[in-house]
């Protein structure tokens, strides 16, 4: 018998100690979280995410994920607020203060917060801690172990700041109503934004771009089609132009492996009738869905209006354009 790979099961108990740690801290989360939502969703201001080392590198992602759900936040240094940059923070504020110790620079901020009115919410390892204690609000992270043996790394902690604060953006996000639409506003670059925001007609390829033929179509003419408009696909119509089926590259393929006389074939003989289809005022997002979230995935999609008239072709690649 191998001998187990010391890497892979240092690996292993590293994020079976992760599990462990949000498990732990999951069997905690009670009226304290749902008074950090209310004070969340009560100040008229920014939430000011707060830390210093690793936990102001969570602080960071979390101000980001604020802002993203509609709740203006930002982050701030805890040394570099003792030296000028808490003028940033004004009345109407909400302030998220995230030490694993609860006892570094961190806690020396709680009174001049204090005196501008703003409320403070603890992510902690432990409540009876300088910052547990002395927030308006506490919320434990603490974890049974780090991932390394040691326990000296940040790492199940991190991660368990990390999915609290997200919860609690998250809770913030449910109870506001953010829809979808939204939140696209706040996301309009980059793929998450281009699936938000558009739409299968900003990005699909047109009829005189696309293989378009009739069921009566033989394969040689229908092999020059697709030379033509190489898309991947051709769409087979009925004589209105309705979507009658569709022939991928692969069809071809298949067709040329296992059938003799393969010129006697026809588009109809070649083709997949009724396919899935798409119309074109639909969110890329959900077009997505319709070609991924499925046993077996789809590269194309056939675009068509509410009378099933063929109007383009959308390719994985229009929807991924940088893939």
């Amino acid at each position: 018998m191998n001998n187990p790979d010391p890497a892979l099961l240092s690996g292993q108990t590293a994020l079976d100690r992760v599990i462990d740690g949000l498990t732990h801290v999951r069997a905690r989360v009670g009226d304290s979280f749902s008074a950090a939502v209310e004070a969340i969703e009560s100040a008229a201001g920014k939430v000011v995410v707060c830390g210093i080392g690793k936990s102001g590198l969570i602080g960071q992602k979390l101000a980001a994920t604020f802002s993203s759900v509609g709740k203006p936040a930002f982050f701030l240094h805890a040394v570099e607020a003792l030296h000028g940059d808490l003028g940033a923070v004004s009345a109407g504020d909400v302030a998220l203060l995230i030490s694993n110790s609860g006892s570094t620079e961190i806690v020396a901020l709680i009174p001049f917060l204090k005196q501008r009115g703003v409320p403070t919410i603890a992510i902690t390892g432990k409540a009876d801690t300088p910052l547990g204690e002395l927030s308006d609000i506490c919320l434990e992270a603490g974890v049974p172990n780090e991932c390394d043996d040691d326990g000296i790394v940040p790492s199940a902690s991190t991660s368990a700041a990390l999915a609290l604060g997200d919860a609690l953006a998250i809770a913030f996000k449910q109870s506001q109503a953010v829809s979808r639409e939204d939140f696209a506003k706040n996301h309009p670059g980059g793929q998450l934004g281009r699936n938000l925001c558009l739409r299968v007609a900003d990005v699909m390829q047109p009829t005189e771009k696309v293989a378009v033929v009739e069921a009566a179509t033989g394969l040689r003419e229908l092999v020059i089609q697709l030379t033509d408009h190489p898309q991947g696909a051709a769409l087979v119509k009925h004589l209105d132009g309705t979507l009658a089926g569709i022939i991928t590259d692969g069809d071809v393929r298949r067709a040329l492996q296992s059938v003799d006389d393969v010129f006697a074939l026809t588009a109809e003989q070649l083709m997949t009738g009724s396919p899935l289809s798409v119309a074109p005022k639909t969110l890329l997002v959900e077009a997505i869905r319709i070609m991924e979230h499925r046993p077996r995935q789809i590269s194309v999609l056939p675009v068509v209006d509410e009378a099933q008239t063929i109007l383009g072709l959308l390719r994985i690649h229009d929807v991924y354009p940088h893939r």
